[in-house]
Order: C-alpha cells, then sequence, then structure tokens
C-alpha cells in the first residue's frame, strides 16, 4: 500500500486565516494559531504534521488519522496558551527539594578586592586547616592536623554534608550546651577545641577573620533565621534496639577500612602534613567532645556521605541500621578527651544521645550513648512537662 503524504494549503476564509489539511480525499480545516500581539506561534501546526508524515507513517484510516490529529491539535494549543501564560507571569519553578547551592566565585563579580581575598583565604584555611594552623602549620600550630572539610564535606558547601549553607543566617543564637548565646566566633573555636582538639583563634586574627567572611559569603543569600534545606545532618530514625559496636566493626571492615585504616589512623598525604583521609580513633582524631562523638550526628554524617564519594543524600550506600552501628563501633575506640564539665548548665536540656553524666533521668551512661532511645524521650517528655507545670504553680 503506498504511503499518503498530507497536502496542506493556507488561505483567507472570510476573515479567519485558516490551513486546510487533505489526505486520502478527506479535507480537515484548522485556524492558523496566533499569539495575542498577532505573531505567528514558533511552530506552525501544519509544519508539526508534515515532519510527522514526512516520516512515511501507515496511515489505514481516515477516521484515525482525523482523531490523531484533533488530539495533537489540542495539546500543541494547550501547551502554547500555558508557555505563553508562565511567560507573562514570569514564573520560575523551584527544584522539588530546594536543595541550597553554594555560592562560587567563579561566577561572582560584584565580590572584588579585599574581601575577595579574605573570602578565598577562609576557604583555603577550612580546606586546608592543617596546613596553615596544624602540627606543621605555616601560621601557627593550634591543631591535630586534620581539616576542617574533614567533618563540613567540600568546604563546607556540600548538601547534606555538615555544610555551613545556615550558620550566618542563624548565629548568634543560644545554645544548650553552653547556656549562653554564642556567636560564629565562638562556634568556629568550638570546632578547632573539640573536634581539631586544638586551641582557639583569636576573634581579631586575619585567620578568624577570612574564616568569618567565607560564612558569610557562602549564607549571603539565606533569610535571617531560616536554615535552608539540606543544611547540616538530618537525623536519622532511631532503632528500636541499642546501637552494636560489634555490628559496627563488620560494617567498618567493609566499608571504611580501605580508606580510614585497620586501626582508624587515616591515610596521610604525601606531603606529611595533612590527611588524605583522616583518623576516626586515635590521638589525632576528633575528641569526645566533638560533635560526632554522639552517634546520632556520626551516623547521620555516615549515611549520607560515606563512603566517601560513592553514597549521597539521594543514592546512600549504608542502611540505617549499618549507619548507627559503625557509628558504635568508632565512637567505641579510643580517643583524646576533652574537659566538659562546663557544659550542660541544665542537664535536663541534654541530647537524648549525650554519652556523659549526669542526668535528669534514670538512665545509664551506656543507654545514653547507644540506645535504645525511645525510653529515654518518653522520660525526657516527661520531666519537661512536669517543669512546665511546676513554673505554673509558681
Amino acid at each position: 500500500m503506498a504511503a499518503h503524504r498530507p497536502h496542506f494549503e493556507r488561505r483567507i476564509d472570510g476573515t479567519s486565516e485558516v490551513e486546510t489539511f487533505r489526505l486520502n480525499g478527506t479535507t480537515v480545516i484548522f485556524p492558523f494559531l496566533l499569539w495575542d500581539n498577532g505573531k505567528e506561534t514558533p511552530t506552525k501546526i501544519s509544519e508539526l504534521y508534515s515532519q510527522l508524515f514526512s516520516a512515511k507513517i501507515m496511515i489505514r484510516s481516515n477516521l484515525f488519522v482525523v482523531v490523531l490529529f484533533v488530539i495533537i491539535t489540542i495539546v500543541v494549543v494547550v501547551e502554547a496558551c500555558n508557555n505563553r501564560n508562565e511567560m507573562v507571569r514570569g514564573v520560575v519553578t523551584e527544584p522539588a527539594d530546594s536543595t541550597w547551592v553554594a555560592p562560587s566565585l567563579y561566577t561572582d563579580a560584584v565580590t572584588t578586592g579585599k574581601q575577595r581575598a579574605m573570602i578565598i583565604y577562609g576557604e583555603d584555611l577550612i580546606a586546608n586547616t592543617s596546613k596553615y594552623l596544624g602540627p606543621h602549620g605555616s601560621v601557627m600550630q593550634i591543631s591535630n592536623g586534620m581539616n576542617c572539610q574533614n567533618c563540613h564535606l567540600d568546604a563546607g558547601k556540600k548538601p547534606w554534608g555538615n555544610n555551613y549553607g545556615g550558620v550566618y543566617s542563624t548565629y548568634p543564637k543560644f545554645r544548650a550546651r553552653s547556656g549562653t548565646v554564642e556567636n560564629i566566633y565562638k562556634r568556629v573555636n568550638d570546632c578547632l577545641e573539640r573536634s581539631l582538639n586544638g586551641k582557639a583563634l583569636d576573634t581579631n586574627s586575619y585567620e578568624m577573620q577570612s574564616i568569618f567572611a567565607y560564612m558569610k559569603w557562602l549564607g549571603a543569600d539565606v533569610p535571617k533565621d531560616k536554615k535552608p534545606y539540606s543544611a547540616g545532618l538530618p537525623p536519622l530514625p532511631y532503632l528500636d534496639r541499642a546501637a552494636d559496636p560489634q555490628k559496627g566493626r563488620l560494617v567498618y571492615n567493609s566499608a571504611c577500612l580501605s580508606c580510614h585504616g585497620k586501626n582508624g589512623e587515616g591515610l596521610l598525604s604525601a606531603d606529611g602534613v595533612s590527611y588524605t583521609y583522616p583518623p576516626l580513633w586515635g590521638d589525632k582524631s576528633y575528641t569526645d567532645g566533638a560533635g560526632l562523638f554522639r552517634l546520632s550526628r556520626f551516623s547521620s554524617f555516615v549515611k549520607n556521605n560515606m563512603p566517601f564519594k560513592i553514597a549521597s543524600h539521594d543514592k546512600p550506600a549504608l542502611t540505617n541500621e549499618e549507619a548507627w552501628d559503625v557509628a558504635a563501633f568508632v565512637n567505641s575506640q579510643p580517643r583524646p578527651h576533652k574537659d566538659q564539665s562546663g557544659d550542660w548548665k541544665d542537664i535536663s536540656t541534654k541530647m537524648v544521645d549525650e554519652p556523659f553524666g549526669p542526668y535528669a533521668d534514670e538512665f545509664s551512661e551506656t543507654q545514653h550513648k547507644f540506645g535504645p532511645y525511645q525510653p529515654i524521650l518518653l522520660a525526657q517528655k516527661n520531666i519537661s512537662a512536669s517543669k512546665k507545670s511546676n513554673a505554673k504553680k509558681l
């Protein structure tokens, strides 16, 4: 059966401009589409049909042809109208998850001069802390050789990688651990002292001011008091059992050992100044006062980011149970101790997995560290309700 090519002609029918389509003796008339301003649509319907039939599509039924073209016409008209409405309104569709994206100096033509230089240096201090502030640091020697970005991935820019997207927008703020309102300088020095087992920077130093400038620049577009989606670490669901260090050892051996070593010692870079992969325990690792020493923090960090360059928030490599168990294993290993006697003035505000007493409840340090956490949460809710009730009576 010979293929039938359509024939189109365009004519003026009274006051209307129309297009006539003929195929195998059947004639169909379509109005020629116009924008309100009189300009033609980017793609004429006739051209669309011509392209379809130029492929020698075999048409067996005239009725089928008519129905097909009517459907296509409706789709094209509706889509054209929708596109026009979107252009008129200037609507920009947001990503479904609105994931925070860090700015880039490569596309920032506004930030110049000294401010730009400080931002660049601040980012380098986060990415290569040991180069400047480690045991062989070129500026001073005040930290253990780890880099800030070992815990704040991609210099604090990676979504769900413990990033800095919400730092400038949410600080200063009250923190229950210190019982005070803390600024960014205090928060940075907490990381230096607790995670890098080091000493605090002078807040007026060029290094601290550069780190501040970098964090401010990262969060400049985030509204005040707002924490952007993908900032920090998303909490994992609690297990209905205690996290198991022995199960975690198996996870570590299969997923972590190749980078962090049999004894958690990490891997030094070729220059011997910093780590390619940081130590997870031992004298050179983070202290027991660091945020990642809490299992809820460590488990979320590894679930969303580890193994490095393999896992992500959208495509994790570990299950929730594996993440909790490997966190229990790593945080059961020896590491430097941080004096925390000044923390938690109000012990009733301690996090459920805070590993050191005293507590306002009757649960042990072991259960606070490893879980199960649901009984502790229930007890904390009861304590909080009792405090509120007593406050009303006073």
